[in-house]
């Protein structure tokens, strides 16, 4: 195991994640007062495994058939549009 890669990709999920509407979800349901917090800890985390495994599944598909090379710079390019509409919009 890579742990540079590893620790790369914790600390890219993590700040993404933090703040977005998937982790305010997940809050909102934890602040019910009649709701088990590790029913909804158990939920979120298996969630986000899922979508996680996904992506891998996709992206090692993809990359059969596209080099690395031109998905990072697909990815960073819709980075920057992203970026970009987010601003505009603000």
């Amino acid at each position: 195991m890579d742990l540079k890669v590893l620790l790369t990709v914790f600390v890219t999920v993590f700040i993404a994640e933090l703040g977005d509407k998937t982790q305010l979800a997940t809050m909102l349901y934890a602040a019910d007062r009649e709701v088990d917090k590790l029913t909804v800890f158990l939920g979120a985390s298996a969630a986000l495994i899922t979508t996680s495994a996904i992506g891998v599944l996709a992206g090692g598909f993809v990359a059969q058939f596209i080099s690395e090379r031109v998905l990072a710079y697909v990815a960073g390019a819709g980075f920057i549009v992203v970026g970009l509409w987010t601003i505009a919009r603000a």
